[in-house]
C-alpha cells in the first residue's frame, strides 16, 4: 500500500495513500486489470488519454484503535465532484466520530477531485471541445465505482467493506451494487437514492416545487428579508455590479444562493448575508428608511438603495462560484445519464425553469433555485467558463457508461440501510422510497428531523443505521 505520509489530527489517526488506476475504464471490470495489469502507456490506451490517473485516498481510526484489525467502511462522498471531507477532529464531520468507533475508514477522493488528478478549468481549457467531453465523461459513477473497487482489491486484499454514501454517494452506491455486489458487505445511504430508471428531466419536475417552497419557508421565517433581497436584485437588474474577480452579478446569479436551502442552518446564513449587504449608515436599504414598516420618506423597490457592500459581494462570490468544486456544475445533469439513452438531457433544469414563471427575475419576492445548472453559468462564472463547449456537446449526447442495472438491483441480497429526509431538497423523498420499493434486501428509516445533511451534525444518523443493521444481524460476518 503507497504510503505518502501518517500523522494524527486530534482525535483521529491519518494515513494518506495513493494509486495508479486506468483512466479510461471502457468497461473493464478490476479484477481483470488485476491480473492483466495496468496500461503502461498511451500506446495501449486507444482515446489518446493519459494511460491512469492518481487515486488519492485517506484511511482513518481512533489512536486507541491504530493497532487493532477492524472492519472496513469506504466514504462514498456527495457531488458531483466532491472531495472527500477534510476532518479538523471526529467531531467535526458528525458521523465520523461514531463510525471509528467501529470501523477503520477509507476516504478516497473521487477520481478528478481533491488529490485525485484534480481537473480544474486550467485542464479542460487546454483541450478541445470533444476530446474535452469524452474526458469528462470519465469521470462519472461508473468510473468512480471501478475505481474503488480496484481499490478494495489492491490494496485491501479483496476484503469486503461497507460502504456509506451521502447525496451523490447514495447514487455511487446503486452503481456498486449494480456492477460489484461481492465487494460490499453492507450499505448505508443517507439522502441518496436515485430514481431508476433515471431521468433528469423528471427529477427537475419534482424538484422546482420544492425550491418554492423552500423560498416560502425562508421569507416566512424572515419577512423583512423579502424587501431587502428585491432591493439587492432591483440595483442588480441595472446590470453595472461586478463580483470582485470580475464577473458579472445578476439577478440569477443571486437567486442561486438557494443552493444552499436543503441545509441546515442556510436560513441563517442567507438571512445574515443580505443583513449586511448593504454600505453606509446602519446598513438600511435606503438611507432615510429604518426598515421598521414605516419609511421616513416615499419610495419604491425601484428606486436606487444604497451601494452593495463590498464584503457582500465577496460573500457571493465564494459562494456561488466554482473554484472549489470546478466539476460540480460541469457534471450535474450527467449523473441521471445511464447507458444509451433515447434523448440527450438538452439542460433539463432550464427547460423546467421556464415552466415556472414564479421564478423570474423580474418576479417579486424573488424565488431562490436549488441544485440546478443552466447554459448562462457558464458564460457568467469565469471559473466555468472554459468547460462550457464540452458540456454544449455532452447535453446533445445520447451515449454514456451504464450505472444501474434493474434486475440485478431487484435481486440484491447486500444488506442496504438508507435514510430518508422526508423533506430533502435535493432528492425527492416520493422518488427515494419508490426506488427501494424495487432493491432487495433494502430497509428504510424515514425521518422529517433532519436536512440532506443531516449524517454531518452529529452521530444520531450514522447511529441509528449502524444500530439497525446490526441488530438485524446484517454485520456479524464483520464481528
Amino acid at each position: 500500500m503507497p504510503l505518502l505520509g501518517k500523522y494524527y489530527v486530534p482525535g483521529l489517526y491519518v494515513e494518506d495513500h495513493a494509486i495508479a488506476v486506468p483512466t479510461d475504464w471502457n468497461g473493464a471490470n478490476p479484477a481483470d486489470v488485476m491480473r492483466s495489469g495496468l496500461p503502461k502507456s498511451s500506446k495501449d490506451v486507444d482515446d489518446g488519454f493519459p494511460p491512469t490517473l492518481s487515486l488519492f485516498y485517506r484511511v482513518l481510526c481512533a489512536p486507541d484503535h491504530v493497532h487493532d484489525d477492524l472492519p472496513l467502511l469506504v466514504f462514498l462522498q456527495g457531488g458531483p465532484g466532491g472531495q472527500c471531507p477534510r476532518p479538523l477532529g471526529p467531531d467535526d464531520d458528525g458521523w465520523i466520530a461514531e463510525a471509528i468507533k467501529h470501523f477503520r475508514v477509507v476516504l478516497p477522493d473521487q477520481r478528478g477531485t481533491g488529490r485525485s488528478s484534480r481537473i480544474d478549468a486550467q485542464v479542460i481549457s487546454g483541450m478541445g471541445a470533444r476530446r474535452a467531453a469524452d474526458y469528462l465523461k470519465l469521470f462519472l459513477a461508473d468510473s468512480i465505482v471501478r475505481d474503488f473497487e480496484y481499490l478494495r482489491l489492491k490494496e485491501f486484499d479483496g476484503a469486503r467493506w461497507v460502504s456509506l454514501g451521502q447525496s451523490y454517494g447514495g447514487f455511487l452506491t446503486l452503481t456498486y451494487l449494480s456492477l460489484y455486489p461481492h465487494g460490499l458487505a453492507a450499505s448505508f445511504t443517507t439522502g441518496g437514492i436515485p430514481h431508476v430508471p433515471a431521468d433528469a428531466a423528471e427529477v427537475y419536475a419534482h424538484t422546482f416545487p420544492r425550491m418554492a417552497m423552500k423560498t416560502r419557508q425562508y421569507y416566512e421565517r424572515y419577512p423583512q428579508d423579502a424587501r431587502r433581497v428585491a432591493a439587492i436584485a432591483d440595483r442588480l437588474a441595472q446590470g453595472d455590479v461586478t463580483l470582485p474577480n470580475g464577473d458579472p452579478f445578476s439577478v440569477r446569479r443571486l437567486q442561486m444562493l438557494g443552493s444552499d436551502f436543503g441545509m441546515k442552518p442556510s436560513f441563517e446564513r442567507l438571512h445574515w448575508l443580505v443583513d449586511q449587504a448593504f454600505t453606509g449608515g446602519d446598513g438600511a436599504i435606503l438611507p432615510e428608511d429604518d426598515e421598521s414598516g414605516v419609511t421616513h420618506a416615499d419610495h419604491a423597490f425601484g428606486q436606487a438603495p444604497a451601494a452593495l457592500s463590498t464584503g457582500f459581494l465577496m460573500n457571493v462570490l465564494a459562494r456561488t462560484a466554482s473554484y472549489e468544486r470546478p466539476l460540480y456544475w460541469p457534471l450535474q445533469e450527467f449523473i441521471y445519464a445511464d447507458g444509451e439513452m433515447e434523448r440527450p438531457i438538452r439542460w433539463a433544469a432550464q427547460h423546467e425553469l421556464e415552466r415556472h414563471p414564479e421564478f423570474a427575475t423580474t418576479a417579486r419576492p424573488l424565488m431562490f433555485t436549488g441544485e440546478a445548472v443552466f447554459p448562462w453559468m457558464f458564460d457568467e462564472d469565469s471559473s466555468l467558463r472554459p468547460f462550457k463547449p464540452a458540456v454544449e456537446l455532452l447535453m446533445e449526447d445520447t451515449r454514456f457508461g451504464r450505472i444501474y442495472d434493474a434486475d440485478r438491483l431487484a435481486r440484491n441480497d447486500v444488506p442496504l440501510q438508507a435514510a430518508v429526509y422526508h423533506d430533502d431538497m435535493y432528492v425527492d423523498s416520493g422518488m427515494q422510497l419508490d426506488t427501494l420499493s424495487r432493491v432487495g434486501n433494502s430497509h428504510a428509516w424515514v425521518t422529517n428531523e433532519f436536512e440532506h445533511d443531516g449524517v454531518h451534525h452529529g452521530t444520531r444518523v450514522f447511529r441509528r443505521l449502524y444500530e439497525e443493521a446490526l441488530n438485524r444481524g446484517d454485520l456479524a460476518d464483520l464481528q
